[in-house]
């Protein structure tokens, strides 16, 4: 063929995959884009700072929600207020308007369903590197507890019974669990039995997260399809509604325009920022302490004198209707993995409404945390060290992260762009709350110290001045007398 015949088809070719690409992505930025105008002209919220009617805390996976939902939420709204299977989507009924607390993993399109004017959101966020990790950990340990069954089958099929005799809600029920667990306890079992056919043996390795033997290593794990819809930027696409997980019929297309097109995920960026504002709380896994602290004088204070207003109208639900939210807590002791047994609630269960009862105050609220945050850090130590021991020598821990390379590092933040954009502009909200909420108490904590200290002048002065008065009108009757003495004269 004539060498310009070949030139002139080549450039044909490349015009037509030229417009091809031209066109697929036109048509994702107008979908991209009409979503996110749609989006951010919903994001209207009056009063930001008031705790609405419903509080709706989306629990963004790995960022330590269990310990608020546990610690602080139980011992503040008790089970009948709770609104039902909050973390089971395919049985999750939101037309229950009476329930007042609403905690789950699903994302923010779930609102839609909510009475959105009544209803504040708190969230925490983590810094996305770290997340990665936990999630990674995670999906790994609780697949792990399934490997006391001899194969695979014999696994799948005893979670199928169990989930066919059982009310309480499986991890495999709840996003993104659902998706990532089976995904790993299928690959556990694979390795396994090639070690079983290859009759290796146990291999010590500086690196416990590329020990492929044992588990999918992270680098693995991080390029797979799954982990690249489901775990990066899933802070982000969570906020924004966009999941795979979502109500929107159109968040699917969306998330997948933004995946193929990195230049689209700005238009995402601004609608989770957006919703961040409008949230009663943003707290940040790293400022542990911190975020607590606020979250007790921000969000617990609020919720204590709404409960215990005297002019309350609460009505509430039937108990015999409810499930509570800690029956489906992927990462509690009492959520149930499918597993031939089910771990009993330990920790918090006789607490729940404490705060209600006893009508404690925020200061009262943060001491009964860290007490429940010690008990719920051991019984969460004791299941990780359980399970992995089932794929020894694997051991998750923060000096083993130091281990991992850069390069695998540099991969899950250039995955992660989007959570690492949206974490910074999160941590300048946390700060921003934190300083207005640190210069709030500070204002009231001097104007009790003036108050008291006017109330100690007061009583300490108040003989002096008694007896300084007494003694001017003893004085005064004295003048008065001798004037009448001198008249008389």
């Amino acid at each position: 063929m004539d060498p310009a015949l070949k030139l002139c088809a080549l450039l044909v070719i490349l015009l037509l995959v030229n417009d091809a690409f031209a066109s697929d992505f036109g048509h994702c930025e107008r979908v991209v884009k009409s979503w996110a105008y749609t989006s951010l002209d919903n994001e209207i919220r009056e009063d930001k700072h008031t705790l609405g009617d419903l509080l709706f805390f989306l629990h963004v996976p790995r960022t330590g929600g269990r310990t608020y939902f546990h610690c602080f939420l139980k011992k503040l709204y008790p089970n009948s207020l709770e609104c039902p299977r909050s973390y089971d989507k395919l049985r999750f009924d939101p037309s229950k308007p009476k329930c007042r607390l609403l905690v789950t993993h699903d994302d923010y399109s779930v609102t839609s369903k909510l009475p959105k004017a009544r209803t504040s959101v708190v969230t925490i966020l983590r810094d996305p590197v770290d997340r990665v990790f936990s999630t990674y950990e995670f999906s790994i340990e609780v697949a792990a507890r399934f490997l006391v069954h001899p194969n695979l089958t014999s696994a799948t099929q005893m979670t199928l019974r169990l989930r066919s005799k059982t009310k309480a809600v499986s991890t495999l029920d709840i996003w993104p669990w659902k998706y990532l667990v089976p995904w790993m306890r299928q690959d556990l079992f694979e390795r396994r039995d090639a070690r079983r056919r290859n009759g290796q043996h146990t291999i010590e390795k500086n690196d416990y997260y590329d020990m492929e033997d044992f588990a999918m290593p992270l680098h693995e794990y991080i390029n797979h399809p799954a982990a690249r819809d489901i775990v990066h930027n899933g802070a982000t696409f969570q906020v924004a509604g966009l999941t795979n997980n979502s109500y929107m019929a159109e968040a699917h297309e969306v998330r997948h325009c933004v995946q193929k097109y990195k230049i689209l995920g700005k238009y995402v960026l601004q609608v989770a920022k957006k919703r961040l504002n409008n949230m009663l709380y943003v707290g940040l896994t790293e400022e542990h302490r911190e975020s607590a602290t606020m979250f007790a004088n921000v969000v617990g204070a609020q919720v204590i004198s709404q409960l215990n207003a005297p002019n309350t109208s609460l009505e509430l639900v039937d108990k015999t209707e409810q499930s509570s939210v800690s029956d489906s807590d992927p990462d509690s002791s009492e959520h149930q993995n499918s597993t031939s047994e089910t771990v009993a609630s330990e920790v918090t269960s006789s607490d729940s409404g404490e705060a209600t009862k006893l009508k404690m105050s925020a200061k009262e609220l943060m001491g009964a945390y860290e007490g429940c945050i010690s008990n719920l850090r051991k019984a969460q130590s004791s299941r990780r060290i359980a399970s992995l021991k089932r794929i020894s020598p694997v051991n998750f821990t923060k000096e083993a992260r130091l281990r991992v390379s850069e390069e695998v590092l540099q991969e899950i933040r250039s995955l992660n762009d989007l959570d690492l954009e949206l974490y910074e502009y999160a941590r300048a909200i946390f700060d921003k709350q934190h300083k207005a909420t640190m210069r709030a108490f500070t204002e009231q904590r001097w104007d009790n110290i003036s108050s008291t200290a006017s109330e100690i002048t007061f009583w300490k002065f108040l003989p002096l001045a008694i007896t300084f008065a007494f003694l001017i009108l003893v004085l005064l009757l004295i003048v008065n007398v001798r004037r009448r003495t001198l008249k008389i004269k």
